[in-house]
């Protein structure tokens, strides 16, 4: 249980429910070993009334002779306690005089034997009602925490690590491994802590009554024990293994609905049922046989308990017999083994419970000690205005690949400038925006704000004066006024400034035209706009910031040529209070730039004006001449 330990800050959270809950476990089974001792008492008192005049009268003795001096039987503890308190228990606490008042008492006896028994049970089910407000509320508790911290490493995590680890797996963790944890915290916690006061309380009323009788009731209990050590040692490494299957088949599931549209489109229906076949029957192979395991439990635990059961009965006649113990006490042993039946049953499924959030934590907790490869100083510098952003011999290599994306590049922008980045794919472009926003940090070399190295401000502040169009859109399943929106702190806006933001993109139009107009709700990811539409709207949520560092990556691709001169003209309007960094490989995009740099294989080969580059023999007059002809073609 060492992964669980680092549970106990979340569960001293909460100390009035934790605590209160174990009160009303021990208020519980106090009631639940109170109610057995009724039934041995009551049988005690009967046989002690048969004893002194049900027998002698079946065996020939005459009703005179067997009530002349009146019969007085001891009435067991609660009903005495109640009688000596003034309570009416009318005939139970006089001398039976005859055969009819024996008769009577012995059934005014069984009434009130028979209500103190339910009453007791009643009270057991309120406290354990009670119990499970307690126990079961904390661990919902936790539950919301751990998420919410989940939650939150998520968002701290950097760009390196959503690289390195699939969404199904990541998702599977803050469902079925938080839901496995929970387990732990509620009913893992409160069935062991029943567990453990019910022993301790049974045991002591058994010790009490007879400690031979105790000795061979409890015989079976250390064999038990034995077996569920060696059956859970085993759930927890099948556990660990089905919960490896679980998250890869949750990847694959993840990875072919966001790819629906690919996978019809290329007919890989059949291909991907083969496959999601073979996935879960692997995960449905895993998981069987740790069905197997847990099923020893309940056999071994049962046939224990019988065994305890037959002992009991046995051992206690031949005491019976032998004058050391009453025969109501056997009475009260047998319910007394089958009161521990439930809870020793429940250490298979409570020690299963804990294997499996074992498993689950170590996971949980691998996720949660992972620190992210950016991070904010310290003592960041945070300042109101973006003077100047500068490149100095930046160089990129991605660890995954390899591959140099940047080699050396210099270039510095500054408000009211737009600089423009261009180069055929795979140049590096998108590396630059990416730095730039510091989503990852320069290999070699540094980028400069304000003349101080990016990685000394403060993340939050210099993200709060930008603007990025990453080149993948993404939209959230919202209102297309919430989407836009977003780009302002806390997502709060009024319709005008999404009305102008949606203006300056040119989609106003689009907008609009939806019957729903801003109030439309979009699909995932945006499914039900077109390609242009999803580029435009995110374009509106960077302007609806009015950032100080516009950062735009490809954005335009999806456009036509019109639209696309609507929003240059937009950048450009924004280009005279911010910096803008327009990143194309479309040279329609980058015309109105005030300076270009062309990249190729990771390195500026050529800058400056774009009609000066035009005229020149480099890479930029070639790009020109290319799509030149192209859209002639077209």
């Amino acid at each position: 249980m060492r992964e669980l330990w680092k549970l106990n800050p979340f569960i001293l959270r909460y100390p009035h429910l934790l605590f209160g809950g174990m009160a009303f476990i021990l208020l519980t089974n106090i009631f639940a070993v109170y109610a057995p001792s009724l039934i041995g008492e009551g049988i005690n008192a009967l046989k002690a009334l048969d004893e002194v005049a049900l027998k002698p009268l079946r065996e020939g003795a005459s009703e005179s002779a067997v009530f002349a001096d009146e019969v007085q039987v001891s009435l067991p503890s609660t009903l005495g306690w109640l009688a000596s308190n003034g309570a009416d228990l009318k005939i139970l606490d006089q001398p039976i005089a005859s055969k009819s008042e024996a008769l009577n008492w012995l059934t005014q006896l069984a009434i009130w034997q028979a209500v103190l028994f339910i009453l007791a049970y009643l009270i057991k089910g309120i406290f354990l009602f009670f119990t499970r407000q307690t126990i079961i509320v904390m661990s919902r508790r936790i539950e919301f925490d751990l998420k919410r911290n989940i939650f939150d490493q998520y968002q701290m995590l950097d760009a390196a690590f959503y690289k390195a680890h699939d969404t199904g797996d990541l998702m599977n963790r803050i469902s079925e491994d938080v839901s496995k944890v929970r387990m732990y915290l509620g009913p893992a916690i409160m069935y062991t802590l029943n567990l453990l006061m019910l022993i301790v309380l049974v045991v002591s009323v058994m010790v009490y009554i007879d400690w031979q009788l105790t000795l061979y009731a409890l015989l079976p209990l250390p064999f038990m024990s034995i077996g569920i050590y060696f059956v859970s040692s085993r759930i927890n490494r099948q556990s660990e293994a089905v919960q490896e299957k679980q998250s890869g088949l949750s990847t694959f599931i993840q990875q072919h609905i966001a790819g629906i549209r690919v996978l019809k489109s290329f007919r890989r229906e059949e291909d991907a049922g083969l496959r999601f076949s073979a996935a879960a029957d692997e995960y449905k192979m895993s998981a069987l046989k740790l069905v197997k395991t847990e099923a020893l439990f309940m056999p071994i635990i049962v046939m224990l308990v019988g065994l305890s059961t037959i002992l009991t009965i046995y051992i206690g006649g031949q005491r019976v017999m032998a004058g050391d113990l009453d025969v109501g006490h056997i009475f009260q042993f047998v319910f007394y083994v089958n009161l521990l039946t439930w809870p020793f049953a429940s250490v298979g499924w409570v020690t299963s419970l804990v294997q499996k959030a074992e498993a689950s934590m170590k996971r949980i907790n691998a996720f949660m000690e992972a620190a992210p490869q950016i991070q904010s100083s310290r003592e960041g510098i945070s300042a109101l205005k973006i003077d100047s952003i500068a490149f100095r011999n930046v160089s990129f290599t991605y660890p995954e690949t390899g591959i140099k994306a940047l080699d050396q590049v210099s270039f510095s922008i500054s408000p009211g400038q737009v600089l423009a980045v261009t180069g055929r794919t795979g140049s590096g472009k998108s590396t630059i925006a990416q730095i730039a926003m510091r989503i990852f940090d320069a290999e070699e070399g540094e980028v400069l704000v304000n003349g101080v190295n990016l990685k000394e401000w403060d993340l939050a502040a210099f993200h709060a004066l930008t603007g990025y169009v990453p080149q993948d859109v993404f939209l959230f399943s919202d209102t297309i006024e919430r989407n836009i929106s977003f780009g302002m702190k806390g997502g709060d806006a009024e319709l005008s400034q999404v009305q102008v933001a949606a203006d300056e993109a040119h989609v106003a139009h689009n907008i609009e035209a939806f019957e729903n107009g801003y109030g439309t709700l979009l699909g995932e990811r945006g499914v039900n706009l077109s390609g242009g539409q999803k580029q435009r709207i995110s374009i509106a949520r960077a302007f609806i910031r009015n950032p100080q560092l516009l950062i735009l990556d490809d954005c335009l691709s999806a456009v036509d040529t019109e639209t696309e001169e609507s929003i240059l003209d937009a950048i450009r309007k924004k280009g005279e209070n911010a910096a803008v960094l327009l990143i194309s490989h479309r040279i329609s995009s980058i015309r109105g730039a005030d300076h270009v740099v062309v990249l190729d294989q990771g390195r500026i080969v050529e800058s400056g004006a774009p009609d000066v580059l035009a005229k020149s023999n480099g890479l930029f007059a070639k790009m020109v001449k290319q799509q030149s002809q192209h859209q002639s073609r077209n």
